[in-house]
């Protein structure tokens, strides 16, 4: 009876002590020889036998026989494309988390696809957002571009988008869990920039799985709002301003809740009888664009001397452009609004006429305006006529209501401001154009302690 074959071969080199085996793969290929470290021939037998049972040392780590004969074989095949991503998938169901092909959608800089997917002008995200009405606005998206540079590229540098997983995603989460000085909504912001991008992708096909899936995101409470009393709002318009277009537009805010942006795009024609047609909302950046939500709304004004201060201030707008003109204008360029700034600066200095210490001055901002005007209105209203003013998205809660208004929807909403703010209107609201301070840009040069 023939002897059978070992598949290994054992021997001294030169004068060396201790003996050599030599592997022997099912195609007679021999590896590399590997010292047993055994000076009996028998004992090194003994060891390339564990060895083959159990992983023939390659470098630090074992390796089966069968492994080492897979790898040779595929160091020296021809792949096409699909045998390839066979293999991947065999190798994924042994662990590997993330693989590459050359010239896959995932073969690609995970910086470089950021920074894409929140280019405003070449972002297909955006494209498809905006080709489906949904609110995306460029201020928005630099923003965003701003956290990836800042946060995201220190961390990721030179990945690829094909093999970022759910934990390189916690291991960028935890660098936040010690900065007690980042609010959790900050946190989530940064980390929301990175992560709607991926999920995107994985929507998109472009990736094979959600590293984003399951994450957790940061808590917290939010910051307090700091909103007026009814007293100190009226106290702060009871005095004299040193702009008075800037006291028309804080006066329009706390009325109305409106938004900077849309305060500041109003134009002539916007104007109606007792009434504001909120169409358009102003940044720097933009200039006119459609507003947050991109819905117009009718806005609720019972004052007639609100509208009457708002109409004479149309009116004296030098540019000669008749209904398009913006009602809080800018001296110099007809293509925009006054600038913005002056409105917070003014306000602030009212508050420290009227008493106010200059720390807590600065924790009143104009967007409060929203919140108060919120704040005491709800009372008074259903949820579907606030939300119909102020112009905030419907919530789930709230999506059962339709979307017409019922009939007498308007003298309700009218009541309603007549009862939670008249008492703020002023004597008298002046529109006096020599008491606005503005450089040769339109720009508000003055901030002495006059409000």
């Amino acid at each position: 009876m023939p002897r059978e074959k070992k598949p290994f071969c054992i021997f001294k080199r030169g004068d060396r002590p201790c003996f050599y085996v030599k592997y022997k793969d099912r195609l007679g290929r021999y590896l590399p020889p590997i010292t047993t470290g055994q000076t009996s021939e028998l004992e090194a037998q003994k060891t390339a036998w564990a060895w083959y049972r159990d992983g023939i040392p390659q470098g630090e780590e074992k390796v089966k026989m069968a492994t080492i004969e897979a790898v040779n074989i595929l160091k020296t095949a021809e792949l096409d494309k699909a045998e390839v991503r066979q293999i991947v998938s065999v190798l994924q169901r042994h662990g590997v988390k993330a693989v590459v092909l050359a010239g896959e959608k995932t073969d690609r800089d995970f910086i470089d696809f950021l920074l894409e997917f929140w280019d405003f002008d070449n972002s297909p995200y955006v494209k498809e957002k905006l080709r489906r009405a949904h609110g995306i606005h460029r201020a928005y998206t630099l923003g965003q571009k701003a956290k990836i540079l800042q946060r995201w590229k220190p961390f990721f540098t030179g990945r690829l988008l094909g093999t970022i997983t759910r934990q390189d995603i916690d291991e960028f989460i935890k660098q936040f869990d010690n900065s007690s000085d980042i609010s959790a909504r900050t946190k989530n912001g940064i980390i929301g920039a990175g992560t709607i991008a991926l999920k995107w992708a994985f929507q998109k096909e472009l990736i094979d799985s959600d590293p984003t899936q399951g994450i957790t995101y940061f808590s917290g409470k939010p910051a307090e709002r700091n909103i007026l009393t009814p007293e100190q709002a009226t106290a702060v318009f009871a005095i004299d301003w040193q702009d008075n277009a800037a006291k028309l537009a804080n006066l329009l805010a706390a009325l109305t809740g409106m938004r900077v942006g849309e305060i500041l795009a109003l134009r002539w024609q916007d104007l109606g009888e007792n009434c504001l047609y909120v169409r358009h909302s102003w940044n720097d950046l933009e200039g006119l664009k459609l507003t947050k939500t991109n819905e117009a709304r009718t806005v609720q004004m019972p004052f007639p001397q609100i509208m009457d201060a708002l109409k004479n201030l149309a009116e004296r707008n030098p540019h000669g452009q008749g209904l398009s003109g913006f009602v809080f204008y800018s001296d110099t360029r007809p293509e925009q609004p006054f600038d913005g700034k002056i409105l917070i600066k003014k306000l602030r200095a009212a508050l420290r006429i009227i008493g106010m210490s200059e720390v807590n001055s600065k924790k009143y901002t104009f967007h409060g305006w929203r919140h108060f005007y919120t704040a005491y209105m709800h009372d008074r209203l259903t949820a579907k006529l606030l939300q119909s003013q102020t112009g905030h998205k419907t919530l789930a809660m709230l999506e059962h209501y339709s979307n017409h208004a019922t009939s007498g929807d308007k003298e309700r909403i009218q009541q309603a401001q007549i009862s939670a703010f008249a008492g703020l209107l002023p004597e008298r609201i002046s529109t006096d154009k020599a008491e606005r301070e503005r450089n040769a840009h339109g720009q508000y040069t003055g901030w002495s302690v006059a409000a």
